[in-house]
């Protein structure tokens, strides 16, 4: 690495670091203070709420990451121009896209960064939160329970429906289990009521406490006892991960492995509404649109940090606000698009990106010729 390069990246990674630490204390206050306060004032014990604060963490920093690229670049280039280290580097004989290289380099790195902690760290922060939180949520409330409804399949072919009164995904419980079988013209054939399911050996579920059995049109029932599943009867062929899957609507809790498997499913059997496999296909494609975010705001960052005069701090950080309040609308509106079925999820999340990396690339060719 030369000077240059020394030069360009001590210089960024100071503001680099201080925008990571204020956006994510800014997004945890705004999004789960409340949350985190109700659990306090409800007497959760100290080192539940620390754990849970900890868990929100991981799915703010990989968005953070990214916003504090720009606005490192912005205040780093807004220094460096400030100082006349930029016309001094041009004087050198240094053209704009050399200046912007050692950039360019760093945001890539956090690029990458950004995809491996939210394919990895981020999702398994998030179900761990959901799972204690829903769980103290309980304990605070005894009637929050969570309802599930399941189609149970042999085959392609539907051959129950599942409703459980409450389900715990942490446990892999499920909490009074009603389980109507269907015969081929899809009526009712006979129902099984059980207390309790459990998901054990990481394999199948087991009915815990006996079970009963009732006739299509319950005039009668065949008590079972114990934890044996009735002979012949079709068993629930889901994870607990993959019962709460429709219920999420938290596009954090998955990593790209699971989301793509769920689409792969869905080709076949339908599990997913469209509108919900359209929104899965987008959180997909954001999985690798917002690492690349994180590479065009570094890039967009430098070159509207290089002023040919003094601008002060708080220029930079009006302009990083603004910024990123328009990207943020535009991925909404993007999100809402692909959802709708009016635009694929692939255009739609790479769509911000490609409009940043366009004016990057225009602003870049401007003050190069400026």
């Amino acid at each position: 690495m030369n000077r240059v390069n020394r030069l360009i990246i001590g210089e960024l990674i100071g503001p680099w670091l201080f925008g990571v630490a204020m956006f994510t204390s800014l997004l945890l206050a705004a999004t789960y203070l409340g949350r985190i306060t109700e659990f306090i004032v409800q007497g959760v014990p100290p080192d539940i709420v620390l754990k849970i604060t900890l868990l929100f963490i991981p799915p703010i920093l990989v968005k953070t990451f990214a916003m504090a690229m720009l606005l490192g670049a912005l205040l780093a280039f807004g220094r460096l121009s400030g100082d006349s280290e930029i016309v001094a580097l041009r004087a050198a004989g240094a053209s704009i896209y050399r200046v912007i290289w050692p950039v360019g380099m760093f945001a890539l790195v956090v690029g990458v960064i950004t995809f491996v902690l939210n394919d990895t760290v981020v999702p398994n922060a998030v179900k761990q939160g959901q799972s204690i939180g829903t769980e103290v949520l309980k304990k605070i409330n005894q009637n929050a329970a969570r309802p599930t409804f399941q189609t149970i399949d042999e085959d392609g072919v539907l051959k129950a429906l599942l409703m459980a009164q409450d389900f715990s995904l942490q446990k892999g419980v499920l909490t009074g289990v009603t389980i109507k079988y269907l015969d081929e013209n899809l009526q009712p054939k006979f129902y099984l009521e059980a207390k309790e399911m459990r998901f054990v050996n990481e394999k199948e579920w087991r009915i815990v406490g006996g079970a009963t059995l009732f006739s299509a049109d319950l005039r009668d029932r065949v008590d079972i006892a114990g934890d044996v599943w009735p002979k012949d009867l079709t068993k629930l062929n889901k994870s607990p991960a993959q019962v709460g899957v429709a219920d999420i609507k938290d596009p954090d809790y998955f990593t790209s492995a699971e989301l793509r498997e769920q689409l792969s499913r869905s080709n076949i059997d339908k599990s997913l509404t469209p509108e919900n496999y359209r929104n899965r296909e987008y959180w997909l494609w954001t999985k690798y649109s917002v690492p690349c975010a994180a590479f065009v705001f570094g890039i967009l960052g430098a070159a509207l940090g290089i002023r040919s005069h003094r601008a002060g701090t708080a220029s930079g950080f009006a302009l990083a606000i603004s910024i990123m309040f328009g990207y943020m609308m535009l991925v909404n509106f993007m999100n809402s698009w692909a959802m709708g079925g009016a635009m694929p999820p692939a255009v739609a999340a790479f769509t911000p990106v490609v409009l940043g990396m366009v004016a990057s690339a225009y602003i870049i060719h401007r003050r190069n010729i400026g």
